[in-house]
């Protein structure tokens, strides 16, 4: 079966309303990025890290994947499908894909601040301070911080280099290593851009781009796959 990979980016939880913290000036809903996305915040300030993603969290009761999720989930009907994302929604596998590896971890669950093993299914509840791992440490956001390995890239790299066809939607491809993904694929199998702004890094000859939003431009793309 042909397999399709994806590399989704925020760009397609955006249009379920979820915000995106590229081009805010640094400011991510009125929090400063780097004192709640790295290691040093958390060894800051615990309570205002926790309280960043415990109001992220909340937003996922307030969400539903929207018409591209769909369209992704639709593909697995006659296409393998991996979704290889850098969101930490779980809108992937609310739309009904079944093969998502999340890069930068999940909001759903949280992890012992010193075992990332450790790791337990939280839902949209909040994390308080006290509430504690299996290992007796703090419970921390499961998500990746700036600074932090990213666990997952030698798996989503063997699924790169196992793609028949590459779509990429909703990213910049200037977040690394993530964005280094997209080179690992055969440089013959077709490969598709969704996004209504031009790419900020070169794209050759072999991509074609869809240039709207990715609720417009997947649903279109996967009809148009479905159909060959």
């Amino acid at each position: 079966m042909n397999h399709i990979v994806v590399l989704s980016g925020s760009g397609i939880s955006a249009d379920s309303g979820l915000a995106t913290f590229r081009g805010s000036g640094g400011l991510w809903e009125g929090y400063n990025i780097e004192e709640v996305a790295s290691v040093h915040g958390w060894q800051k300030d615990r309570e205002k890290v926790l309280e960043f993603y415990n109001r992220r969290r909340k937003q996922l009761d307030d969400v539903e994947p929207n018409s591209a999720h769909y369209a992704l989930a639709d593909l697995e009907r006659f296409y393998d499908v991996t979704i290889v994302t850098q969101n930490v929604d779980n809108l992937h596998e609310r739309a009904g894909s079944s093969k998502v590896i999340h890069l930068h971890g999940l909001l759903s669950e949280a992890r012992s601040e010193s075992d990332p093993t450790l790791v337990v299914e939280i839902g949209t509840k909040p994390i308080k301070p006290g509430d504690l791992a299996e290992d007796g440490t703090q419970l921390r956001p499961n998500v990746v911080w700036f600074g932090e390995a990213v666990p997952m890239m030698e798996k989503a790299i063997d699924v790169m280099m196992d793609a028949d066809t590459l779509i990429v939607v909703g990213t910049s491809l200037t977040v690394y290593p993530a964005a280094s993904l997209i080179h690992y694929t055969d440089e013959t199998i077709p490969k598709f851009l969704v996004d209504p702004s031009e790419p900020e890094v070169h794209l050759d000859s072999g991509w074609e781009h869809i240039q709207q939003r990715a609720a417009i431009g997947l649903p279109n793309l996967a009809e148009n796959l479905l159909n060959r």
